[in-house]
Order: C-alpha cells, then structure tokens, then sequence
C-alpha cells in the first residue's frame, strides 16, 4: 500500500461512503480526505503519489456509489470551503456552498441567482457539471473558478477555458474546484425571495422530494433539454419517453423509477447500488427499443461493484 501524506485534516481509511450520499448506498473509499483548509488540500495533494487516483465529491447529491467502493482517496470538503461573499454584481462561494444557501445569500444582496435555489448539491458539483433549471445553467453566470490541480497548485480558471455545455465541462481529472464567482443581474430582494418560493412549491409538487433520491436520473435527449417556461414542450423530455415505456414505477430490488415523476430514480429503503444502477439500465434499454432514444445518465456513477456482482 502506497505511504500517503500526513495532513492536518482528516484521513480516514476504508470509509463506507453510504452515509455521504443522497441515496444511501455504496463501498468504501480506500481514503477519505476531509481537508483544513485550502493550503492543505494542496500540500496533500503536491505531495501525494501521482499513481494515486483522487475523486472529489460533493454531498453525494448526483452520485451512485457502487457497492465495491472506490480505489481512491475521496476529497470531502467542508467547513473552510463554504463561504459565501456578496460584492457589488458579483457573488463568490466556496466549492462546499449549498447552491441552495448561495441563491438565497445572492438574494439578501439583490442579485439574480434564483436558478440555483432547487438544484440539490453544491457548487463545486454545480460548475463540474453545468448545472441548470428554468432556463439558466451556470455557464451564463459563471466568470471564473479557483482550483488546486493534481500537482498541489492554485491555479484559477477562466470560465470560457472550462467549455461548459449540457451537463459537463473539461475540468482536468483530479483537480478539485475550490472557489467559484458569480455575476448577476441585480433586482428586488423581496422579488427574488418570491420567485423562489414559487419555484420551490412547483418543485415539491412535482418531484418526489422526500424519497431518496439524487435528482433527475438521465439527461433530457440532446437538443430537448427543459426551459420551465409556460410553453415548454413535453415532447422528448426523458421523464416522457421513459411513461410512453411503461416505467412510471417500476421496480427492481429495493430501487423504483418514482410514481410522482419517472425520471427519478429512489431508494425504497433497501437498496443496493447495483439495484438502483440495473434499474436505469433496464429503463435505458427499454427506452431504446420503444423509440430509438438512448437516454444518457445524468446521475454520475463511480467505483466499482462488490466482489459477488463481478
């Protein structure tokens, strides 16, 4: 087993990372890596050996955990990389923000930042995958992020050189997004506090927010991804393709495709990952023989299956 470095955070080794993620599955980590602060997340780094793999992760809100674990140190952060500034038309968070908290934070301040306020996660998770919803994603607002890359440096990156498009961006392997900043359209405080309140009472009526869950499930088919607007069309949307299968519901071991909206994928309680994971396989290949669609997951799955899947 390869030495790795001393830091003064915290490195936990074998750590089931079930509990860190919204659907409450998954192995062990080889390595947890809860960082101090930013200069020892590069220290570790700079001094961690480069055969190493390193997975940042969020709050585990987009992610299926396979029942093996990970072969890597997982990067958690937390306290240290959650502040969130408001100054004049701009916004800057920490990559462990809640998007949630930085919407409503921007609002205190007058600005626009109303899209994030139902996307689940946080911002570093947000900026890696271009996160959006009711027409906004965070390439029209993004201006730039701060990283530490492999080699333990700070480097900050224009958002231009991340070429964010639906749902991802080129952010090199292994390097772990520490700080993003935003710009915004200034308007009405209480305005905007409003418009999320709405936002927030269509989303509840419409997903299933109390189920475990880790979002929309695959991608909407390129070139129909949603607006949110009134004339929004229906047509292609993956939750619609994946009705017209007869999978509204369907079940697998302990995983369902949600009653309230298909393109949820939840945890009854008593799942595993490979449960869940051969669900939306079983939905894919079904979707693909009824209308030629190959929908693409949107939930990132990572790791590898326990020893009896193989």
């Amino acid at each position: 087993m390869t030495l790795l470095p001393t830091p003064r955070g915290t490195l936990t080794p074998q750590r089931p990372l079930a509990d860190l993620t919204w659907l409450r599955v998954g192995g062990p980590a080889d390595y947890l890596f809860q960082p101090a602060d930013e200069d020892d997340l590069a220290q570790f780094l700079r001094d961690l050996d480069p055969s190493v793999a390193v997975f940042p992760m969020g709050v585990g809100s987009n992610l299926i955990v396979r029942d093996g674990g990970i072969r890597a140190v997982v990067i958690r952060l937390g306290r240290g990389f959650n502040d969130i500034a408001v100054h004049g038309g701009r916004v800057l968070a920490g990559a462990a923000a809640l998007d949630a908290h930085v919407a409503r934070r921007a609002a205190e301040g007058g600005l626009d930042l109303t899209f994030l306020r139902t996307i689940p996660g946080t911002v570093g998770g947000a900026v890696r995958m271009n996160a959006g919803c009711y027409g906004s994603y965070v390439k029209d607002h993004l201006i730039e992020v701060r990283a530490i890359s492999r080699q333990g440096q700070a480097v900050t990156i224009p958002a231009a050189d991340l070429h964010l498009a639906y749902r991802q961006s080129t952010l090199a392997e292994g390097w772990v997004i520490v700080q993003a900043t935003f710009a915004a359209s200034q308007a009405d405080p209480a305005a905007l506090e409003a418009k999320m309140a709405d936002q927030i009472a269509k989303r509840d009526a419409s997903q299933p927010t109390k189920d475990r869950s880790a979002g929309s499930t695959f991608r909407n088919p390129v070139g129909h991804s949603s607006t949110g607007q009134a004339d929004d069309s229906h047509e292609l949307k993956a939750w619609k393709v994946i009705d017209d299968a007869g999978l509204r519901g369907a079940t697998l071991g302990g995983a369902q495709m949600s009653p309230k909206h298909s393109n949820f994928l939840i945890n009854l309680g008593h799942a595993t990952a490979a449960d869940l994971e051969n669900l939306g396989e079983h939905v894919r290949k079904r979707v693909l023989q009824n209308t030629s669609i190959r929908l693409e997951w949107e939930i990132m799955r990572v790791g590898e299956p326990a020893a009896e899947q193989k």
